[in-house]
């Protein structure tokens, strides 16, 4: 490859993986405001039920769709850092020159896999608006949201890691955004 190839091709690595940064920028802090709020909630069940005696019955309901929302969403993170369970135990089997098209088939597979969860998540968003929680009685459509929405972050995640991985010149790929 060509040295003015070369030089065409690292910025558009170098933009795609500032860009996942900035999206996993707002996914941390989201995730830790849902936390957050998670344990609030929690620590006001507990006051409301044993020292206060409060009838409030939606902080369960609360705490469960919210550490599922946390959780969900925390993937994108995974994502952005290269974190995804067994995928540098595997990198590391292979030489240096195979991992990049390793990282890039990967990436392809984990997209496919979500963009799946993404299609299906929105026809499970549709019918949760004719079910109803049983504390409180919303509609499911609002905590099923979490799927569809951490599905496009990861499939946003996946496109601008594969994107870098695709373009960057160097073969330290996965270690090194492990690193972020």
């Amino acid at each position: 490859m060509s040295e003015t190839s070369l030089q065409k091709r690292e910025p558009i690595a170098l933009g795609a993986i500032a860009l996942s940064r900035k999206i996993n920028w707002f996914v941390e802090r989201l995730c830790v405001a849902l936390l957050i709020i998670l344990v609030l909630d929690v620590w006001l069940g507990i006051l409301a039920r044993y020292v206060i005696p409060w009838p409030l019955t939606f902080t369960e309901e609360l705490a469960r769709y919210v550490m599922i929302w946390t959780a969900l969403i925390a993937v994108s993170s995974g994502i952005a850092h290269r974190e995804h369970i067994g995928v540098l135990v595997v990198f590391e089997r292979f030489p240096m020159s195979m991992r990049k098209w390793l990282a890039v088939s990967f990436d392809l597979l984990a997209f496919i896999f979500f963009a799946v969860i993404f299609f299906y998540g929105i026809g499970m968003v549709d019918r949760g608006f004719g079910r109803y929680t049983m504390i409180n009685e919303i509609p499911k459509a609002w905590p099923f949201m979490g799927v569809p929405i951490a599905a496009a972050l990861a499939c946003v995640q996946l496109l601008l890691v594969g994107i870098h991985d695709f373009f960057a010149t160097d073969v330290h790929i996965a270690q090194d955004r492990a690193e972020i």
